[in-house]
């Protein structure tokens, strides 16, 4: 049980490292390729073959995926005691790592004459894959969590979640509206607050597991 819970907590540390990586090296990143806006580019050019990034934040895609992969097996241990349920949700973790990390890394974002490269539609495959994992991630974990054993996490659950599916609807209508829509010319911003809320849960969750740990094993 010892090595089992230390496993937890450092799992949980991998989760909350990959979040706050991924947030700010996309900022970070940014300021490295020139024109490039938070606000009106997507996250995924910053990986695409024309981008002067296009190698590290590539790499570091896939180490964030890798950490994510790593938590979502602890949070299937942490809350082992959901039984089968809990296996599953994890593998929302686990998709989430493999599609917008590992997947996103490996796969760029390119397109050729204004339509998407096959490199580019496989990153478009794994990233639509993790998108879907995470924005159903809180609203899984509301049975995980109920209301009925800790209030505050299951309120969080309900904003993440629907904060996730009006940005997500957002970044997603520039496929139905015109470019020059304001919805559409702001598509950077929407992912970014989708990843942003999505990663305020993750942490939460993750922070979570380190105090439930901790309080029910003081000696770690």
């Amino acid at each position: 049980m010892e090595n089992s819970g230390k496993y937890v907590i450092w799992a949980a540390y991998a989760g909350i490292l990959a979040a706050v990586t991924d947030l700010v090296s996309t900022v970070g990143f940014g300021f490295l390729y020139p024109g490039y806006s938070w606000i009106n580019d997507t996250v995924s050019k910053l990986g695409a073959t024309a981008s002067p990034v296009s190698t590290q934040i590539s790499i570091l895609w896939i180490v964030i995926g890798i950490l994510l992969i790593l938590f979502g097996l602890g949070f299937r241990k942490a809350f082992s005691g959901k039984g089968q349920y809990a296996i599953r949700v994890s593998w929302l973790i686990v998709l989430y790592g493999l599609g917008e990390g590992i997947g996103s890394g490996v796969f760029k974002a390119d397109r050729l004459a204004n339509a998407l490269t096959t490199s580019g539609f496989i990153h478009e495959i794994f990233g639509s894959v993790g998108v879907v994992a995470i924005l159903l991630f809180p609203f899984a974990m509301l049975k995980i969590i109920p209301e009925s054993e800790n209030r505050k996490m299951y309120i969080l659950a309900k904003f993440a979640f629907s904060g996730g599916i009006i940005f997500i609807l957002l970044f997603l209508s520039r496929y139905t509206t015109d470019s020059t829509n304001f919805v559409s010319v702001y598509k950077g911003l929407w992912q970014r607050l989708f990843i942003l809320i999505s990663y305020i849960y993750l942490i939460s969750i993750a922070v979570f597991i380190i105090t439930q740990n901790r309080s029910h094993n003081p000696e770690k």
